[in-house]
């Protein structure tokens, strides 16, 4: 048998529900690998003694019917987890410890999963990349100059290096996609309303949702069937948007039959930044769409084009939108000095935004959400690089100047966030890699609630490219 930390999760899931596997075992395996090879930085904090624990209970018990019995996760840091860190990569937040545990990791909890520690996210989850002065920089396993993306970048680095079978993360602006597609890795973000306990319904905006990181479309689909939190196929909250009835209903079938032929079109007409932000598509983020495209042609698909709608106002309403959610966060204006400079830059340029400002950037984005979903109708699928350029080096952002910073990731990944606007589905597929060996994604946006047809297509592409295999190869013993 191939080591534990090679096998998929789903492979590490029927071991465990034929007891042969522990998830003692399973958990000892991991969190020995974070102890002697996390060399990217992907943990910013480990209790063992919390997972051997939670392992133990679950050896014990009769019922491993559990959607991730047994398989061990991570929160993202901006999770909180009762008597676990809480800092949120903030130095602000600095020896914050939880008094309750957030609805999101209960749902993975009740799942069966056995959760390890925490891994890295900026401060507040708010750059595009994962550094903080707190807990420094998460880099692209194997490439110590570069950046592992963000703000999801410690789940991403953590399934890249093998210290997990899959992560949670969360997605305002791409923080998911940006940092699957930058590590070789799958990355999923929902619809708005389709994940219960953190899906963007009732946030500023309606942006941010959870999400599944792993190495294979399979385990992504089933890290997102957990997030959903299904039982017997039927997802247990009454305001979780519900896809078409397939099967039982599950991601998980969608994915291992990845079956079909679907109209497809490359998205032409721009980025959403083109009026605000001189951005360049680099030669490998186009050979990345050309690659997927002539896969998609001989797997038998329709392959067009479609325009990006009009988009002139949206990088002055997506601003003001995540100005809005940063204004959500307490902080007592006399503190913020000890905030970095993009944190700051945010929350402080929140205190001029007027309640009128927010409610005319929240009408921009529902008349833009209508134009989008109306040009994107004809489609199943629309495809777009997930970056703009390949990743980018330790000192490429100007950490030190806010507004430079957040322009600097405008440049990186112009195609992610109008997803997040309009709340349609995504998903991140390793297909290309550069001549230097780097991975470059490229993204597929779905109808809303049609998660199971980009996972569908996904498999497909997944049985030609081996970037799953590609992964462990990396992944050091």
């Amino acid at each position: 048998m191939s080591a534990i930390h090679e096998l998929g999760a789903l492979e590490l899931w029927r071991l465990l529900h034929a007891r042969q596997l522990s998830a003692v075992e399973v958990a000892t395996h991991f969190l020995d690998r974070i102890e002697r090879l996390d060399e990217a930085n992907a943990f910013v904090h480990v209790d063992a003694e919390l997972a051997l624990r939670r392992a133990r209970e679950l050896d014990d018990a009769d019922d491993r019917t559990g959607l991730i019995h047994g398989l061990p996760f991570a929160d993202k840091a901006l999770s909180l987890r009762e008597a676990q860190p809480a800092d949120m990569g903030s130095r602000w937040l600095e020896g914050t410890i939880a008094e309750a545990t957030d609805p999101l990791p209960r749902v993975l909890d009740a799942g069966g999963g056995v959760v390890l520690g925490r891994t890295a996210s900026p401060e507040f989850g708010f750059a595009g990349y994962t550094r903080s002065a707190l807990h420094g920089f998460t880099t692209l396993p194997g490439r110590p100059d570069l950046h592992a993306g963000g703000s999801s970048g410690g789940a991403a680095a953590a399934v890249a290096q093998g210290l997990l079978p899959f992560a949670p993360g969360s997605d305002g602006g791409g923080s998911i996609r940006i940092p699957a597609a930058t590590c070789g890795l799958v990355g999923l973000k929902p619809t708005r309303g389709r994940i219960p306990a953190q899906g963007g319904v009732g946030q500023v905006g309606g942006l941010a949702t959870a999400g599944a990181i792993a190495r294979s479309v399979i385990d992504v689909a089933l890290l997102t069937d957990a997030l959903i939190g299904r039982v017997n196929g039927v997802a247990p909250h009454e305001l979780v948007l519900r896809s078409p009835e397939r099967d039982d209903g599950s991601l998980l079938a969608a994915a291992i039959r990845g079956e079909g032929r679907y109209r497809i079109a490359v998205m032409t007409g721009g980025t959403p930044w083109d009026s605000s932000d001189d951005i360049r598509i680099a030669p490998e983020a186009t050979a990345a769409v050309d690659e997927t495209v002539a896969l998609l042609k001989r797997f038998g698909h329709e392959v067009g084009e479609v325009a990006l709608p009009d988009a002139s106002g949206y990088p002055e309403a997506f601003t003001d939108l995540w100005r809005g959610g940063a204004a959500t966060i307490p902080i007592p204006v006399e503190e913020r000095d000890r905030l970095e400079p993009l944190a700051r830059w945010i929350i402080e340029s929140s205190d001029r935004l007027t309640a009128g400002g927010l409610a005319k950037a929240q009408l921009w984005a529902t008349e833009f959400e209508r134009r989008v979903l109306a040009a994107f109708a004809p489609w199943d699928a629309v495809l777009t690089p997930v970056t703009a350029l390949t990743p980018r080096p330790l000192d490429w952002y100007p950490i030190d100047d806010g507004e430079a910073d957040f322009r600097h990731q405008v440049l990186h990944t112009p195609h992610t966030s109008f997803v997040n606007v309009t709340g349609l589905p995504a998903i991140a597929l390793p297909v290309h890699r550069t001549a230097e060996g780097l991975p470059m994604g490229v993204q597929l946006i779905g109808r809303p609630g049609e998660e199971a047809t980009l996972l569908a297509i996904g498999r497909q592409l997944e049985r030609r490219v081996p970037w799953e295999q590609r992964v462990v190869d990396r992944m050091r013993p």
